[in-house]
């Protein structure tokens, strides 16, 4: 059987090393993406300069893959930026910035791979997301919107595709132990600030959710199970019962219920 080409974009740390790492020891050809690849020597597959917020550098990245490959199998679009604070005291650019990221720039690199997949006549595209982005969390309110924009592009992309072939599915992971936290934007406490006593305490309580999370060999095994899935369903869930269980419980419980027991949570 022909060995199946993939492309993780941010994959030199975090969840998308580990589905590389896994995905190569499972035998496939594995391209990863980085901003700063020259700085990740100590990779086990190639990784490839690409910036999502550059379209120039995703067409670049992507022709070089197929040239090589001549094909193109599995696209997992796994870079990602968090993005912390009160939304009154966000800068607009960081914003921006966040929806570049996790939105726009998925959507770049998805577009920038259909041709190849249509050509195929197959094709498997897993964005990854995050349970975040099904409801509306105090403090990261536009992670969630954001991550949440990206689950309802796949949705529509689904139906657009699969008269070529292709399938696109979601992945929404929980909290992992990963360095995300490190790279996560935070906008800063501000002394004085009518926010600053809250805001500081939740802040802290997102952290120790990532510290204390799941392996992220979990998400590996998950993606790869999806891969060898005939027909993959459109929503994944990976995580934590309880997270997983609080999107269940936003579709049964009433909004203000809802409400009251994620300012509970957080202590709000």
């Amino acid at each position: 059987m022909e060995k199946r080409v993939v492309l993780i974009t941010g994959g030199s740390s975090g969840i998308g090393k580990a589905i590389g790492e896994y995905l190569h020891n499972k035998q496939f050809i594995v391209y990863s993406t980085s901003r700063n690849p020259e700085k990740n020597k100590d990779s086990i597959f190639p990784l490839v300069s690409l910036d999502v917020r550059n379209t120039e550098s995703i067409q670049k990245a992507i022709q070089y893959i197929v040239e090589k490959e001549q094909r193109l199998d599995i696209l997992i679009n796994n870079a990602g930026v968090g993005i912390t604070g009160p939304i009154e005291e966000i800068p607009q650019h960081e914003i921006i910035n966040n929806f570049q990221t996790n939105l726009f720039g998925p959507i770049e690199v998805i577009k920038a791979v259909l041709p190849t997949m249509r050509n195929q006549n197959k094709g498997l595209i897993i964005n990854i997301t995050s349970i975040a982005g099904y409801m509306g969390l105090p403090y990261r309110g536009i992670y969630s919107a954001s991550k949440g924009a990206l689950e309802l592009v796949t949705e529509a992309l689904r139906m657009e595709t699969k008269q070529f072939g292709v399938q696109i599915t979601n992945v929404a992971p929980g909290d992992f132990a990963t360095n995300i936290a490190a790279g996560r934007y935070h906008a800063p406490v501000i002394e004085g600030s009518a926010y600053q006593k809250v805001y500081s305490k939740v802040l802290k309580t997102m952290n120790d959710h990532v510290d204390s999370g799941g392996n992220p060999q979990q998400m590996a095994k998950a993606i790869y199970q999806i891969i060898e899935t005939e027909k993959p369903k459109i929503h994944y869930k990976v995580g934590a019962f309880m997270q997983k269980f609080s999107i269940i419980l936003k579709r049964v419980l009433p909004d203000k219920m809802y409400e009251k027991m994620l300012m509970n949570h957080y202590k709000l």
